[in-house]
């Protein structure tokens, strides 16, 4: 809670009280309103981890059509990585333009994680969305 004490021109003391919570969010402070509501725009936050496993699905999935790989199994192989690993992200092609586009922007909602995203998803967007939280 905020207080701040000022005086009339009649000689008398206001005193004028605001209950709001400052928080530092990446290192900058945000106001919140007892309702939960935030004042200003919160900064756009980029999560390098998820856009990194995107544009490596994107890329694998580019070199087994190119027939530069003929199996998972292959890629796995020349990338050194485990083969269960490459198959989940690259299931990240499937996601829907819009959440892809979400997270490039740093839009994507506060409590999604990659972990999230390698987990079994439908693949029809409106029940990604849906499995999400994000309709």
């Amino acid at each position: 809670m905020r207080a701040g004490t000022t005086t009339t021109d009649a000689g008398r003391t206001l005193t004028v009280r605001v209950p709001l919570t400052v928080r530092k969010r990446g290192g900058r402070k945000q106001v919140v309103t007892p309702d939960g509501a935030c004042w200003g725009q919160p900064r756009p936050r980029v999560d390098n981890t998820m856009v990194k496993a995107i544009a490596r699905a994107h890329r694998w999935k580019r070199l087994m059509e190119s027939g530069r790989f003929a199996s998972v199994t292959e890629l796995a192989e020349a990338e050194k990585i485990n083969q269960s690993y490459l198959c989940r992200v690259l299931r990240l092609t499937l996601l829907a333009p819009d959440l892809v586009e979400a997270i490039l922007d740093g839009r994507q909602p506060a409590g999604l994680q990659l972990g999230a995203l390698l987990g079994p998803l439908p693949s029809e967007w409106a029940k990604q969305r849906r499995h999400l939280d994000l309709s």
